[in-house]
């Protein structure tokens, strides 16, 4: 796979580099969604991560999109990793380049006891100010799911529900707030996503898709929350310790769930990006 160089704006930022597929795809405009490469490095254990994206890869695909998995490598921003790029990241930003789909398992956010530690995840904020839609399984269960809810609220982020009147709390599709609105067809979204960003260009917006194989784990979450806070974990290694205890608590059933809702909401992504391109 080669890349091409791209314009980044911003004196100390790295250079970003698109692979000529996702190259090309932006100039045409044909569609792209934008993929992460931190469930390649640390979202799974055992190198799984690396088949999950292959597999979310393979989804957008399907769907009539092109997959930009996005990472940095040797100092630069890349859009389109291939084989080997995919395998360091295993083995170890989309609002420059103007893509506007993103598919993610589940979205950070406030975490359980924020009162007393403030303890909010920058996904918030960044999804804000992007102009993408975000395709998640709502927010991940590890999190105060409804002060999650609350701070969409507040940062003017339109969460809409995928056939689903209940914000999914990651590995559960049962449990969450309401969300504000439900869409049922990837048009109805794409409708939706093109309205708000004539009203509000720089914002991003949440596409919430429940788990196909939903799983109710609350108590191995809760238990998994104390014993790492227990344990003094902070900041950003809360999230990986939280997780990692609750794939052995739960014998491996978290990681079953996780690796089949990261591809179905790629292909979600996909298909609301390649209806988008049809109004946009």
């Amino acid at each position: 796979m080669t890349f091409a160089p791209w314009p980044v704006r911003g004196g100390d930022q790295p250079s970003a580099v698109l692979a000529d597929e996702v190259a090309e795809a932006l100039r045409s405009g044909h569609p792209v969604v934008a993929l992460e490469t931190t469930l390649v490095s640390h979202g799974f254990s055992g190198g799984r991560g690396l088949a999950a994206a292959r597999a979310a890869e393979q989804r957008v695909r399907a769907a009539g999109a092109v997959p930009a998995t996005i990472g940095i490598l040797d100092g630069a921003v890349r859009a389109g990793l291939g084989a080997a790029e995919l395998e360091r990241f295993a083995e170890a930003g989309c609002r420059a380049l103007g893509i506007r789909f993103l598919g993610t398992g589940g979205i950070g956010g406030v975490h359980r006891g924020f009162a007393d530690s403030l303890d909010i995840s920058g996904d918030l904020l960044q999804i804000a100010r992007t102009p993408a839609v975000v395709v998640s399984s709502g927010a991940k269960s590890i999190l105060d799911v409804s002060a999650t809810s609350e701070l969409l609220e507040t940062l003017g982020v339109p969460v809409l529900g995928w056939q689903t009147a209940t914000l999914p709390v990651f590995y559960s599709a049962e449990g969450g707030p309401p969300v504000p609105a439900v869409v049922s067809t990837s048009e109805e979204a794409a409708s939706i996503a093109l309205v708000h960003w004539q009203l509000n260009p720089s914002s991003g917006l949440l596409l919430a898709r429940p788990p196909a194989a939903g799983l109710d784990i609350e108590p191995i979450v809760a238990e998994a929350v104390q014993r790492v806070r227990r344990d003094g974990v902070t900041g950003q290694g809360v999230t990986p310790a939280v997780l990692a205890l609750v794939e052995e608590l739960s014998e491996g059933r978290s990681v079953q769930v996780n690796q089949r809702l990261i591809a179905d909401n790629a292909a979600l992504a996909a298909e609301v990006a390649v209806a988008f391109a049809g109004t946009a």
